[in-house]
């Protein structure tokens, strides 16, 4: 059940006559930002020292148990 590649050319000819050029170019710019802006986000994270990692983690944890201990005693 491999389309063959006529198969592969009539969903690609049907693909741009339902949404057209523009925006299937429109939508390949937003998923290459988003991958951008990702990579841009996983090297910031590289940047940071240690010791605020360890730091923001502490506090996000703290903060966390102090929401769960206010939901329990309402």
């Amino acid at each position: 059940m491999n389309p063959g590649p006529w198969g592969i050319l009539i969903i690609v000819i049907a693909i741009l006559l339902l949404f057209g050029r523009g925006k299937i170019a429109g939508m390949m710019g937003e998923i290459a930002s988003g991958i951008k802006s990702f990579q841009k986000g996983l090297r910031d994270d590289d940047e940071k020292p240690i010791s605020q990692i360890d730091a923001s983690a502490k506090s996000e944890a703290e903060s966390e148990a102090e929401t769960v201990k206010r939901n329990k005693d309402s």
